[in-house]
């Protein structure tokens, strides 16, 4: 007899229809799989045998083979055990075809008849056009918002098979959470002084500009980096949906919704290779930290200790909103629309600028400030001087704004934003800068000085000009940018890495 039972699998973020045709015949009793199954599909055998017997069921003496069609595409995961499973219990007649007529399968099977959940469910429930789909009751949530098929999550094969026999009605599916919208335990009020670079998040939070913290060690760096997803306001819809799938892909925990509301938060160690950052993978393509970070922040600490060539691998990302992975056997588009906020020493000892102080040898300043290309720097919109708070800060001073007072100017930066037709500052398109942003006659002339003494690059002065209305936003002024609002936000483009200038420094760099 011959059964095919409708399923997916993930390549990427993408879902792909699969058919599980399962055909058990007599003969020797062999379980072969083919259709370019990984090792992982190929063990289902195993999984799915000890799963059948121990909930009860027969297994066929005989022949059986499964096909996993299309053939062109690879089938990677244990995703297929639960749709094998049925395969073969409808091929060998225990169960009647019209019971899974119009439902998939899509869940991992333990040795004990348990259904686990697999990762991108989201995504691989969106491509089928079934009635209904039964999953792992962990996946229940994640499922339903494909807003397609009717979710059914029974916990073990047993309550499977009695509800497809009709001899017990479908388990109640597991209550979905409501949306994770409560404020972060990090609030913006524990920072002390401070103020340029609480301005600096307040404008990378409005206008969604990539913002680079300088400071010696201890200033409070990542202390202010990790307040900045609570100035971010929720994901639209579109931006949530695309995070849940990213994040169900790569096989993080996701809210108990489902749905992924607030900005997320990536912040990879300073050992993390390019594709850790970017994505992929030999045969298995993943989403990286980047995909990770969509709609977020994707903090990089310690950024001179990155590699040069993982860093450099940011800089098409950080203007097209997305990361193209190919590789010989395949291919993917991974989402990687991030606000990219990093932070760094002035040197290797973090001293640079104190009297005395600093241990470093000229050589080792110019090695490390190499480390940031000039493509990648010019990238940050925002480089902020982090300096050590004063001593009346940290005992003395009231408690600055709490991170919802911030967050309520930034929500007001970006309804402008959504009048002009993006969602923030930083995507507006340079021919829409003219129309939104013009400049008056003392704008002009602090712009054309700074990109006459090679300053600013063309794409500078732009992100500069972009910066400038952010702030005009902020403070409730109105076009055209003036003189004052382009100072502030030239002044919050200093050079990031201050190089010792002398001839002896710079033969011993050669050296």
């Amino acid at each position: 007899m011959l059964a095919t039972i409708p399923a997916s699998v993930l390549a990427g973020i993408t879902g792909y229809p699969v058919s599980v045709e399962v055909h058990v015949s007599s003969g020797l009793p062999t379980f072969t799989v083919v259709g370019l199954p990984d090792a992982a599909c190929r063990e289902a055998r195993d999984r799915v045998r000890a799963a059948l017997l121990s909930s009860g069921v027969d297994w066929p003496p005989g022949r059986i083979t499964v096909n996993l069609a299309p053939s062109g595409i690879r089938k990677e995961g244990s995703g297929l055990d639960l749709a094998i499973a049925m395969g073969v219990l409808v091929a060998d007649e225990q169960l009647p075809a019209e019971a899974v007529g119009s439902m998939a399968f899509l869940a991992e099977l333990g040795l004990d008849g348990r259904l686990r959940s697999v990762p991108g469910v989201l995504p691989q429930v969106r491509c089928l056009e079934t009635a209904a789909i039964v999953v792992a009751p962990e996946s229940a949530a994640e499922a339903a918002l494909a807003n397609g098929p009717v979710v059914r999550a029974p916990t073990t094969l047993a309550e499977l098979v009695s509800a497809l026999r009709g001899e017990d009605s479908w388990p109640e599916p597991p209550l979905l959470g409501s949306a994770d919208l409560r404020e972060d335990t990090a609030d913006l009020a524990d920072v002390r002084g401070q103020h340029m670079a609480r301005l600096g998040l307040e404008v990378a939070a409005a206008g969604g500009h990539h913002l680079l913290l300088i400071g010696p060690p201890g200033a409070g760096k990542t202390m202010l980096a990790r307040r900045l997803p609570g100035l971010l306001p929720p994901l639209d819809e579109n931006t949530a949906i695309e995070a849940t799938m990213v994040h169900s892909a790569a096989g993080l925990d996701l809210p108990s919704s489902g749905l992924i509301r607030r900005a997320p938060w990536q912040a990879p160690h300073h050992s993390a290779s390019m594709i850790a950052l970017v994505g992929g993978g030999s045969h298995t393509l993943r989403p990286g930290a980047i995909s990770c970070a969509h709609g977020g922040v994707l903090f990089l600490d310690e950024m001179g200790e990155f590699g040069p060539q993982a860093l450099d691998s940011l800089r098409q990302p950080l203007e097209e909103g997305s990361i193209r992975v190919n590789r010989a056997a395949a291919m993917a588009t991974f989402p990687a629309r991030f606000l990219l906020v990093g932070a760094m020493n002035p040197c290797p000892c973090g001293e640079l600028g104190q009297p005395g102080r600093c241990r470093c040898t000229p050589v080792a300043r110019l090695r490390y400030a190499r480390r940031l290309s000039g493509p990648l720097l010019d990238r940050f919109d925002l480089r902020i001087h982090v300096g050590r708070p004063e001593v009346s800060d940290l005992f003395d001073a009231p408690p600055g704004e709490t991170s919802a007072q911030v967050r309520d100017r930034v929500n007001q930066a970006r309804a402008i934003a959504r009048d002009r037709g993006v969602a923030a500052n930083s995507e507006l398109p340079d021919d829409a800068l003219d129309q939104f942003a013009p400049l008056d006659p003392d704008a002009k002339h602090l712009f054309s000085h700074s990109i006459a003494e090679g300053r600013l690059t063309a794409r500078g002065f732009q992100r500069v000009r972009r910066v400038a209305l952010t702030l005009g936003d902020l403070a409730g002024q109105g076009p055209p940018l003036t003189g004052g609002i382009v100072a502030q936000a030239l002044f919050m483009r200093t050079e990031p890495v201050t190089v010792v200038h002398d001839p002896w420094s710079c033969a011993s760099a050669r050296r």
